[in-house]
């Protein structure tokens, strides 16, 4: 499902001083990134055979690149609340694909995302390579896919989906799917919580308020040459709630609202507005 409920932002052409942004910072994240990328595929060669399924040590390489991101593009990441300690998932609202990079910054963490991501140029490799769980939208697979969350998270993983099923202009909140929920009542999974986490951008000054946001049809590469061109920038909020016990909800749906709510209410305490 692809959402375009809202209109895309009208900019201005990029200014020749933008341009130079886009080279020097284009230059200097692509080497962070592609460099780290790297660094971890080298590392994952000795952890994969000595850990398996866990990853000691590349997690913090992902951590420590998706930091760096943030200061070359010059966005401020402001993080409020507690990072979830233990067995867990994590969902968030979907506003960008800066979003990957806000979210592996601050906590240790593997994207739920659905197959077609892995054949995407550059994308692709990278989430394959950080550990990112594909899952196709067929019922017939439910059963293999709860197996696959099961090993993931008994191995420590904490996995992290988008639980509104696409990216909107980062303004507003979808509903929350409840399917993958169904996953985290099993009884394998006795301690199971899920933390909820708000993503609240706030545009540069003189910008579109609606700035950051990456849904529709827009390509990818014109909006990640925007966000390269921009000064001065603006920032974002990481809002991590309070972890939800998966045995306090009666079921899945419950659990999905619940987490939706709190999603809700950090949006509304950053002043934005979370109709759908």
């Amino acid at each position: 499902m692809m959402w375009d409920a809202a209109p895309q932002p009208t900019l201005s052409p990029i200014s020749p001083a933008g341009w130079l942004r886009v080279v020097l910072r284009g230059s200097v994240l692509t080497v962070v990134v592609f460099g780290g990328l790297l660094i971890l595929l080298a590392v994952r060669l000795v952890e994969r055979p000595l850990f398996g399924l866990h990853r000691p040590v590349t997690p913090w390489i992902t951590q420590g690149v998706c930091k760096a991101a943030f200061v070359i593009l010059g966005i401020r990441r402001e993080v409020r609340g507690a990072v979830m300690r233990g067995t867990g998932a994590v969902v968030s609202n979907h506003a960008s694909w800066l979003d990957i990079f806000a979210l592996n910054a601050s906590k240790r963490i593997y994207f739920v995302s659905k197959a077609e991501v892995a054949g995407w140029p550059g994308i692709g490799w990278l989430a394959r390579a950080t550990g990112t769980v594909f899952i196709r939208r067929d019922p017939r697979e439910a059963r293999a896919q709860q197996a696959l969350f099961e090993a993931r998270l008994q191995a420590g993983h904490r996995l992290l989906f988008f639980p509104e099923g696409t990216s909107t202009d980062g303004r507003r909140l979808l509903r929350f799917k409840p399917t993958l929920f169904q996953a985290f009542f099993s009884p394998a999974l006795p301690a199971m919580q899920v933390q909820p986490v708000t993503l609240a951008y706030h545009a540069p000054p003189g910008t579109p308020e609606a700035f950051y946001g990456w849904w529709g049809d827009r390509g990818f590469a014109d909006h990640a040459l925007r966000m390269l061109a921009q000064a001065p920038q603006g920032r974002i909020a990481v809002i991590y709630h309070a972890p939800l016990r998966v045995a306090d909800h009666p079921g899945r749906k419950a659990l999905a609202q619940a987490a939706e709510g709190a999603v809700r209410a950090g949006l509304v305490s950053e002043g934005l507005p979370s109709g759908r």
